[in-house]
């Protein structure tokens, strides 16, 4: 044989076998396609139900926060709610919300308490409704925000119906949000298009035993007394609409099942949904529902025409870019695993802190008031101490707050306390001293400590008419030293003996300040030195 016919099998074979590289390079390619499209949307599908999920979790916190305020005083059902739903406008921070309602408790048959009650909250008279053969019931006496259409949903005894009854039990028991089965909303009397609805409920127990409290306490076997529950109705159809916004244009079919499995009701749905679906569970409170979600037709999302060109000529940057794409995907999941653990030991710091600062605040308050409260001979005198006392406490604090800022400097409380006091510049020798900042608690003790010494020398001394002042500071090897000199006064003042208020102005700087002070008085003349270490707290 000769060889160019060995050279020309030779190039056949060749070419048959680059023929079925590329064929099988294609194939893997399309595959390949798939795949990363199917994970892709599996991606978006997990990213869409963590949204409703997250939306869902935020209704339920809105809950939360009602069944707090309503725990510390039952008087704030109307009037005090109403207003904290107000201010909170939870259909704009939570969309998909039907309001907040309260369902008091009342005993068979005794309907009069809560009928008063919506009459002192809407000023109309409203009958609780249906008639019932269960021995308790728990009526709609306040449902916010208002609207005619919610209006409807006033008086509604939910305990006479079945499936809400049986969420409700499931709260009783449990201390934990219920959500119902698929029910028709009282207020969807009203609607020209019925939607399915559903509710979540949180109980509210019993503060004292049965008879006792303001409201109504009923109870039953093996569960807590309980006096009403704080509850949110929803419209299936406007929540999903509400929660998914403009991700849904990019959805081609998405249903959602009140349940797990294909028996569960079919609440939402749009679009048609593929056999190529991806499927979520949602958290609804204590219950789980399906969600299955389609992006495209099988062709459209595989990319055949794409994929044959860009995996049959360049198969391995293909896969050198999934390679890379998935690897970019891998860090960025840890980044933001790692960022969320970061943010949530921020929070708890956070949380730890202002729980430390608030039970400080709160000492400190109560000091003052038992403090001023000894040494005042009449209600307006406790009244003028504590409130002035209390805006030098007030004003520390506002000054880090405003400033968004963790210090404060010495010059500016000075400054404020006298500008407060209304001095005057021919009665001030002077006012100087080094940039010092202070701490929260060095603001607050420093403040109270100042306000002292303003208020003794309008009474007293200088301010109150003759005399002079002079307010000094300075750095003194590590230590920071504040004078208060008053001069050229009436007369001699006294010191022998310290009033409460000196007192616990001495506490505040000694235990707060780690500091000292002196009085002295000699010669129509008294000079109050403060020393407390310099800790270097930087602007």
């Amino acid at each position: 044989m000769r060889p160019s016919s060995w050279a020309d099998r030779l190039l056949a074979l060749l070419v048959r076998f680059v023929g079925l590289v590329i064929l099988l390079a294609t194939i893997a390619a399309a595959a390949a396609s798939f795949l990363y499209n199917q994970s892709g949307e599996a991606d978006q599908a997990a990213q869409v139900a963590a949204q409703v999920n997250m939306r869902l979790r935020d209704h339920v916190a809105v809950l939360e926060g009602v069944r707090a305020l309503y725990q510390s005083d039952s008087a704030t059902s109307g009037l005090g709610i109403r207003a904290y739903l107000g201010a909170l406008q939870p259909q704009d921070r939570a969309p998909g919300m039907e309001g907040v309602g309260i369902a008091a408790a009342m005993r068979a048959a005794t309907p009069a308490a809560l009928e008063a009650k919506l009459r002192e909250n809407y000023g109309e008279n409203i009958k609780v409704w249906p008639e019932t053969d269960q021995p308790i019931g728990f009526a709609v006496v306040l449902v916010e925000p208002y609207t005619p259409r919610r209006h409807l949903a006033l008086g509604f005894d939910m305990y006479s119906e079945p499936v809400r009854r049986a969420a409700m039990r499931r709260a009783w028991q449990t201390g934990r949000p219920a959500a119902s089965g698929i029910v028709q909303l009282a207020q969807e009397k009203a609607a020209r298009v019925k939607q399915p609805g559903f509710l979540i409920y949180l109980p509210v127990y019993a503060r004292a035993p049965a008879g006792s409290g303001p409201g109504t306490v009923v109870t039953a076997d093996g569960v807590r007394p309980i006096e009403a529950f704080v509850y949110a109705p929803f419209r299936t159809r406007d929540m999903m609409n509400a929660v998914l916004g403009s991700q849904i244009k990019g959805v081609d079919g998405l249903e959602v099942y009140a349940g797990e499995g294909p028996s569960a009701p079919l609440v939402f749905r749009k679009g048609k949904v593929g056999w190529d679906a991806h499927e979520q569970k949602l958290r609804v409170a204590d219950r789980i529902w399906t969600m299955r979600i389609s992006y495209g037709r099988f062709l459209e999302r595989l990319g055949r025409p794409l994929g044959i060109f860009i995996f049959g000529v360049a198969l391995a940057l293909l896969a050198t870019q999934l390679h890379r794409v998935q690897r970019r995907r891998i860090t960025a999941f840890q980044a933001l695993a790692a960022q969320r653990a970061r943010h949530a030991e921020d929070r708890e710091l956070m949380i730890g802190e202002m729980a430390h600062r608030m039970k400080n605040a709160f000492a400190r308050i109560g000091a003052l008031a038992r403090i001023t409260l000894r040494e005042s001979t009449s209600l307006q005198e406790f009244e003028t101490k504590f409130d002035g006392r209390m805006r030098a406490l007030s004003d520390a604090k506002q000054m880090l707050v405003t400033g968004a800022v963790d210090s404060v400097d010495l010059g500016r409380i000075v400054h404020r306390e006298l500008e407060l006091a209304g001095v005057s510049a021919d009665q001030l020798a002077g006012i100087a001293g080094p940039e010092v900042r202070l701490d929260d608690e060095g603001a607050q003790a420093l403040s109270l400590a100042v306000h002292e010494f303003v208020t003794n020398s309008i009474k007293y001394g200088a301010l109150a008419g003759k005399g002079h002042l002079a307010v000094g500071w300075h750095r003194d090897g590590g230590n920071i030293q504040l004078d208060w000199v008053e001069s050229d006064l009436a007369e001699t003042p006294h010191i022998d003996t310290e009033s409460f208020g000196t007192q616990f102005i001495r506490t505040l700087i000694e235990r707060q300040l780690k500091g000292s002070w002196q009085r002295t008085a000699v010669d129509n003349r008294l000079a109050i030195v403060i020393r407390w270490p310099d800790n270097g707290i930087p602007d």
